[in-house]
């Protein structure tokens, strides 16, 4: 039964935030509060305009308040993860403190990759990048490439209260955040001198007496798969943009091996163990890659075999000469051998793992002209894995406005281990939308243009976005399915407006950061912003800033991207239609959520654009039609455009748009978290880079010499998460720096891999 106090504290938490009360929230309030008391997992489909975070942030702070046992709250992205402890959490508190008794508590807590190592910043874990271990050791500014920025990030560290790096504004290069922040493994632990002083440790302790923690998918994943007791002991776990949880999960579970990685291990045991064997294995590896083809790897080759037995043995052998002598007390050496035992550990599992071939895991290879040959491995479901481990000993809760896809709960539950033999127990509720769809939107399907192709965008595409633009008067929203789609598109549009001397800006994601371009769409209304990525979902723009998505064409997954083939295979061989499981699902998925971009509250009014006929022509359109909204359809051209033409005449003024906060060691929103840099207000540019960067882009600092790598690795062919991967950044920075140099790839398979 739903708790006896819920509609109270509800009622005080909608009120705390200016809100009214919405019959669907009400409806997934009382269905979490069940579904903690019957322990039996929820999957809840809240469209846009639930409040469905209140609706599940109330029941589950009363659970916790009155178990003394804290919820886990996990996200996929930044963007909800600020909306909660910065707006949701401190609102809620405030409203129900009268009637708890006393104000709920809450934290916020990240992988250790993101706080500042203070044993690190005071150089007592080296790195082997030599000019990077002069910077942080040294503190004239002239010392070494990184001095400038090792100077600010020590600097910063005496007086930030979180250490965490999103409280740097503006941000520093990967490279260098590197020397001052450690992995899991190359944490000293309860042997680190400076412990009690220690960011990560902190926030973890502090996060162990509040209600509420907040963390991503990543991170929730690595606690329950690896068992490393990260986050506080709890009884339930909401999950929310749970749509994401799949791809998040893969992402912390996939491995990678190759030359490179092998050397620098060999190099990171220094003078602790001879590496020059390991390094030999290493050549022999890099060798037989470079012979071998780009692609999956379902039966590997003998000399492959052989190299990878080579890698592992050697690496165990070094494995047991790194260990320290029974009895033998710590010495200065114990940073450097702690860096050296989680490269040699790495490598050996990794190896170790590919050799194994275990029953769901696929392996392929990319290559690099740097880097040279790459191998990666990856489970090809994580289904099993999150049944065990994720919904096995907790009440779990699953939302998101995308979790029915084609009118069934089932193809999101099979994916979460859900269904079949040994699932267990679990529901699923629809709660609907506040909002009248076919009365706010039309969705119209571009049928007379030509079906999308792999030679670029049609002219009788960009004449069509042409024409959308304009009636709208700009408030559009581009979603393309590439990064070149989206920049033909700006270019052109570009030119034309310019031509007859249109005041209509046009955007495109990667000139700036993302969250930066979506505040300045959101702020002005003569603008369009083009992109792609995470455009797709996050972005949310109320009002009449955004009164027309566009659509470029069905978002179906590469067929040769190793894992989507190797899941549409598998499920070929036992009968399944692996089409409609895999690449229909993901584009019915990506659809829902570029679609939803669109109506974000009741007074909102706009078009969906599809400029793909296979909307209405395909044999599984219905499939996808059945996963968006029920927008009022249509294929009447000059209908759309005369709405959109209306619209635009009898706009009101945009809604005022909210800047980041910055937030205490807890995560609680304060102007005590003091950054090295005053945070730039919206309408004053952000500070001038160190002459060594030639840009800022998703928060990295570019230097000329890796803007090179980059026109390089493209000129090469490489593929984006290949891009990624060499430069040690996430897919969207480097697709950033891509765009603003004007660089195009070249179609490739790839898989994006993200850190915790």
């Amino acid at each position: 039964m739903p708790h006896p106090d819920l509609d109270r504290y509800l009622d005080a938490a909608v009120g705390g935030v200016g809100g009214t009360t919405r019959p669907g929230q009400v409806q997934m309030a009382r269905a979490v509060s069940d579904a903690i008391d019957r322990d039996e997992h929820l999957l809840v489909q809240a469209g846009t305009g639930t409040g469905k975070s209140l609706a599940y942030l109330v029941p589950s702070l009363l659970h916790a308040m009155d178990s003394d046992h804290p919820v886990v709250i996990a996200t996929a992205t930044l963007a909800l993860q600020a909306q909660i402890v910065d707006r949701d959490l401190p609102r809620l508190a405030e409203a129900v403190a009268p009637i708890a008794g006393r104000r709920p508590t809450y934290a916020l807590v990240k992988g250790r990759r993101n706080y500042v190592c203070r044993h690190k910043l005071d150089g007592g874990i080296p790195d082997d990048d030599a000019d990077a271990l002069l910077g942080v050791g040294a503190v004239d500014a002239t010392v070494g490439r990184l001095g400038q920025e090792v100077l600010r990030l020590r600097s910063w560290a005496e007086h930030t209260v979180s250490g965490d790096r999103d409280e740097l504004v503006p941000g520093v290069t990967e490279r260098a955040w590197r020397q001052v922040s450690v992995s899991a493994r190359e944490c000293l632990g309860t042997k680190c001198p400076q412990r009690a002083e220690c960011f990560v440790e902190r926030a973890r302790e502090a996060a162990k007496e509040v209600d509420a923690v907040v963390t991503n998918h990543s991170f929730m994943a690595i606690d329950a798969f690896e068992g490393r007791v990260m986050l506080p002991e709890h009884d339930v776990l909401v999950v929310d943009e749970a749509h994401e949880l799949v791809d998040r999960v893969t992402a912390t579970v996939t491995d990678e091996l190759g030359a490179g990685s092998v050397a620098t291990a060999s190099r990171r045991c220094g003078r602790l163990a001879d590496g020059s064997a390991l390094a030999e294995a290493g050549d022999v590896l890099g060798e037989v890659l470079d012979g071998l083809e780009e692609g999956r790897l379902d039966a590997p080759p003998t000399a492959l075999v052989q190299a990878l037995m080579r890698v592992r043995d050697t690496a165990r052998g070094i494995q047991s000469e790194l260990k320290p002598d029974k009895g033998q007390a710590e010495d200065a050496d114990a940073g450097a051998r702690k860096v050296a035992q989680a490269a040699v550990e790495e490598v050996f599992d990794t190896a170790e793992r590919i050799l194994e071939g275990r029953e769901l895991d696929v392996v392929w290879l990319s290559k690099d002209p740097r880097r040279g040959g790459v191998l990666r491995v990856a489970p090809m479901s994580v289904a099993m894995d999150l049944r065990d481990k994720v919904f096995g000993d907790r009440t779990v809760v699953m939302t998101s406005a995308t979790l029915e896809l084609g009118g069934s709960f089932d193809a999101v539950a099979g994916t979460l281990g859900l269904r079949g033999a040994g699932a267990p127990a679990w529901s699923g509720l629809d709660v609907g939308s506040p909002f009248d769809y076919p009365r706010q939107a039309i969705a119209y399907v571009a049928k007379h243009l030509p079906q999308p192709g792999r030679d670029g965008t049609a002219e009788q595409t960009l004449d069509e976005i042409e024409a959308l633009v304009r009636a709208a008067g700009g408030r559009a929203l581009g979603l393309f399915s590439s990064m070149r789609g989206a920049q033909a598109a700006t270019e052109a549009l570009r030119e034309r407006f310019a031509a007859d001397g249109t005041d209509i800006q046009v955007l495109c994601q990667g000139e700036d950061q993302t969250t930066t371009l979506v505040r300045q769409f959101a702020r002005e209304p003569r603008v369009a912003l083009f992109g792609t990525l995470t455009l797709w979902q996050g972005v949310d723009v109320p009002g009449t800033a955004c009164q027309l998505v566009i659509i470029d064409r069905i978002p179906f997954p590469r067929p040769d991207d190793p894992l989507t083939s190797a899941r549409t295979e598998a499920i070929g061989r036992v009968g399944g239609n692996g089409f409609m499981a895999v690449a229909a699902t993901h584009a019915a998925l990506r659809l829902a959520q570029g679609a939803g971009r669109l109506i974000r509250r009741g007074d909102d009014r706009g078009v969906v654009a599809f400029l793909d006929s296979r909307m209405i022509t395909a044999r599984y359109a219905g499939f996808l039609q059945r996963s968006l909204p029920p927008f009022w359809p249509t294929t009447d051209r000059e209908l759309v455009l005369g709405a959109l033409r209306r619209l635009d005449r009898t706009a009101g003024p945009v809604t005022p748009v909210h800047e980041p906060a910055l937030r205490s060691l807890t995560g609680e929103v304060t102007q005590d978290a003091v950054s090295a840099t005053p945070r730039p207000s919206a309408t004053e540019p952000h500070p001038a880079p160190p002459s060594t960067r030639s840009a800022v882009t998703g928060g990295h600092a570019w230097t000329d010499d890796q803007d090179a790598e980059l026109r390089e690795g493209v000129d090469a062919g490489l593929s984006l998460d290949e891009l990624a991967d060499h430069f040690e950044l996430d897919a969207e920075v480097v697709e950033a720096r891509l765009a603003a140099l004007r660089l195009s790839l070249q179609p490739q398979a790839g898989f994006a891999f993200d850190e915790a």
